[in-house]
């Protein structure tokens, strides 16, 4: 059988919310290793059992902090691969992701395809939006190993427990990067991740003013939302551009996405058409995001928003 390794990603001591659905993407494809960097093995051990993780593998290297030292980490997850047979690596989509799965690729002389939307092992290709979601590309991913990024919520994370067993895998790796981080300095700290979100709210320029998103922020509050903005929002000084949803932006795929204000532009829709659902609120019957939604609402959104958080609230 072949073995899936997933890149198990975590942020302050806890599984990254897109991690299981990566998991369930990778078990059709044969047995799954998990490969943690943080040294938590142990910790994370039953809950990746759940999504049917057999063998988490914490990787450790003597004085080399991974989270500081990226290159060090994709090596690691490169050595990581060979050492347990891997013939896919795999892993979320996300800045963290993307870099050191990156890193891993060009160590193990890989293919190398991010962003997927699709994976089929059976048959060997992995498909990607391109030129704005106007294509969907299919990768063929041909012999020996690949490695492969999945966009947030692209698979659902299906419950698939079995015995999953922890493996301390030392490795015998250079010090010394070339590249150290140092710190981060998080923007909108306390806010959810907009790439991780499976509820998204948006506005857009008609929010007006920074104070007038608070009534996105309480709605979102209401059904465990992120909440983002357009880049004519971010652009007036409105919202970070943390926050900021589009081709410039960050990509997203959520459950739900509803929209405020948005007129439906090309780049915006190019950050969140992979949405499940889409929602639309506009005073202008004639926008185009109506084309693009599956609901739409014609309203002045600050009429419609606080309506919507007291239904929610009730």
């Amino acid at each position: 059988m072949s073995k899936i390794g997933v890149f198990i990603e975590t942020a302050d001591q806890a599984i990254k919310k897109s991690v299981p659905g990566v998991i369930s993407a990778a078990l059709q494809g044969g047995e799954v290793v998990g490969f943690v960097l943080d040294g938590l093995a142990e910790k994370y051990r039953e809950s990746l059992g759940e999504y049917g993780v057999t063998e988490l593998v914490s990787l450790s290297a003597a004085n080399i902090d991974f989270s500081k030292q990226p290159e060090a980490a994709g090596r690691a997850l490169a050595e990581g691969a060979k050492a347990f047979g891997i013939t896919s690596l795999i892993g979320v989509s996300s800045p963290i992701g993307n870099d050191l799965l990156a890193r891993a690729a060009m160590e193990l002389k890989a293919s190398l395809t991010l962003d997927c939307l699709q994976v089929n092992f059976q048959e060997n290709y992995a498909k990607k939006s391109h030129f704005s979601g106007k294509a969907i590309a299919t990768f063929e991913m041909g012999t020996g190993l690949h490695v492969i990024g999945i966009r947030p919520n692209s698979f659902d994370a299906v419950q698939n427990p079995v015995d999953c067993r922890v493996i301390d895998h030392d490795l015998d790796l250079p010090s010394g990067d070339a590249i150290e981080i140092i710190s981060v300095d998080k923007a909108g700290t306390g806010q959810k991740e907009l790439t991780e979100a499976s509820i998204i709210i948006t506005g857009g320029r008609p929010m007006g003013s920074k104070e007038n998103f608070k009534l996105l922020d309480e709605c979102a509050n209401t059904m465990d939302a992120a909440v983002g903005a357009s880049r004519a929002a971010v652009d007036a000084g409105y919202a970070p551009h943390s926050m900021q949803v589009g081709q410039t932006g960050k990509i997203v795929s959520p459950k739900l996405y509803i929209g405020c204000g948005l007129s439906g532009s090309v780049q915006h829709f190019a950050g969140m058409k992979t949405s499940d659902v889409i929602v639309a609120i506009n005073t202008d019957k004639d926008a185009p995001i109506f084309t693009k939604s599956d609901y739409g609402i014609i309203g002045d959104l600050f009429e419609v928003v606080p309506a919507l958080t007291k239904a929610l609230k009730e």
